[in-house]
């Protein structure tokens, strides 16, 4: 694995100030019908949108018929854990949340609504959003710090008629799960016969533990760290708070039977896979750490922007297969892969939650759209920009939901396929044909 030489940061941050300012953001609203002359408005507008209007108050579904909701995602944020930056606050996240409406919109065909509110009690917060459900689809909570973030998700999820994920839990959790059915095929072990640690334990990594342990992995096969240590049964702290970090609490009780403590250098000793989402590196995992894992060790450095150890330096220490977050490096293992694909087949078939079960399912999609030719210790996953990837998630994200009961339509997996690749390749070609005319410079 080589080493990249990048831009410097300075010269990074430079551009991408003088881009955003020239472009104003990275998002507009564009009409979606024609307009050949101010006549049409009447059909538009008054007096013609009287008549679905109408539709819509005797039959509230009917506003997936006659209305773009069901296409349309709010991204929701408090600004509160943005990035690698931290607590900014809602204005200063807004560039983050334009840009995963970007993503949204190029890679899934989703007309994505970035609102960033100045809400930061949990209650509030979950107030405003159960708010919106008559105007979207679907809600993709966003860079809301922990120990709430895991009550907003569970209070949504209860109450709202309509899909909520939030992307730093469920689908950092799922993409890892992806990567790592595929990096174990790499390395010819299987998933019930390896000992895990996973180094941090928010919002990612207890998402990762729940759907781990929900495909069956053994949790006694899992130790599990925090800033403070190994969580076991002897951490006090976290008993003593065991309703407000009940995440933690669960983790404790249910992992580490031989009551192993330490911190990291002792949570990797033997294991056979390191999957890290923690503090951004390098420096947080030491090459000696990895000399200690189990032979042919699977290393996710998962931190943004720079992980919590540089590939090389996992590799040299004896690492088999290196992920990290980041694209100028093999192996990305980037929520990208899987956000844009879930709500695709979700809002396809109305689905009315996103289960564990669907994001699952969608994970094997993406580990199975890297055939056994191309699988290797510096390919695990396929790259962002594989136009396959989105419309086989979304396939089996619907599928699953399907099968489940909780889609509000039945549609058969070719038919969603189809309609997924249309969706997704008409959203690029807008974008194309914008650019052509000189609309966007």
């Amino acid at each position: 694995m080589n080493k990249v030489q990048g831009s410097k940061p300075a010269d990074n941050d430079a551009e991408a100030l003088r881009l955003h300012a020239l472009y104003r953001g990275k998002i507009q609203t564009v009409a979606k019908c024609p307009i050949r002359s101010f006549a049409d408005f009447s059909v538009w507008y008054s007096p013609g949108v009287a008549a679905p209007c109408r539709a819509i108050q005797a039959h509230p579904d009917a506003a997936y018929r006659y209305t773009n909701k069901g296409n349309s995602i709010a991204i929701v944020s408090d600004g509160s854990r943005v990035l690698g930056l931290g607590d900014i606050g809602p204005a200063a996240g807004l560039p983050v949340m334009e840009g995963k409406a970007l993503l949204f919109k190029h890679l899934g065909g989703v007309d994505a609504v970035p609102l960033c509110l100045s809400a930061s009690d949990p209650d509030r917060f979950v107030e405003i959003v159960r708010a919106l459900e008559p105007s979207f689809g679907g809600i993709n909570l966003e860079d809301i710090a922990q120990p709430k973030c895991f009550r907003i998700l569970a209070a949504l999820r209860q109450t709202m008629g309509i899909p909520v994920w939030h992307d730093d839990q469920q689908g950092s959790a799922a993409v890892a799960l992806a990567g790592l059915l595929n990096a174990l095929r790499v390395v010819g072990k299987q998933l019930n016969n390896v000992r895990i640690a996973l180094i941090g334990i928010g919002a990612a990594n207890f998402s990762t533990y729940r759907l781990l342990t929900a495909v069956g992995v053994d949790p006694r096969a899992i130790v599990a760290c925090d800033s403070k240590g190994i969580l076991g049964l002897g951490r006090a702290d976290v008993e003593a708070r065991q309703v407000a970090l009940a995440h933690k609490w669960r983790v404790c009780s249910e992992t580490n039977p031989e009551r192993t403590r330490g911190g990291i250098a002792e949570a990797l000793r033997g294991a056979d896979v390191c999957i890290a989402f923690t503090t951004s590196g390098p420096g947080i995992i030491q090459p000696e750490w990895i000399r200690g894992m189990a032979k042919d060790g699977i290393v996710f450095a998962s931190a943004n922007p720079v992980p919590e150890i540089w590939p090389w330096d996992a590799t040299a220490a004896g690492a088999a297969v290196v992920a990290t977050g980041r694209g100028d490096f093999p192996n990305q293992v980037n929520n990208s892969l899987i956000f844009p694909g879930i709500f695709r087949g979700v809002l396809d078939v109305r689905a009315r939650t996103i289960t564990d079960e669907m994001a699952i399912a969608a994970a094997h999609a993406l580990a199975d759209c890297v055939d056994g030719e191309k699988l290797g210790r510096e390919f695990i996953l396929p790259p962002m920009d594989d136009p396959m990837v989105a419309p086989r998630v979304a396939v089996a994200a619907a599928m699953k939901a399907q099968e489940q009961g909780v889609a509000r339509e039945s549609r058969t997996r070719a038919d969603l396929l189809v309609s997924a690749t249309a969706t997704i390749r008409a959203a690029r070609e807008a974008g194309e044909a914008l650019m052509k005319a000189g609309v966007i410079a």
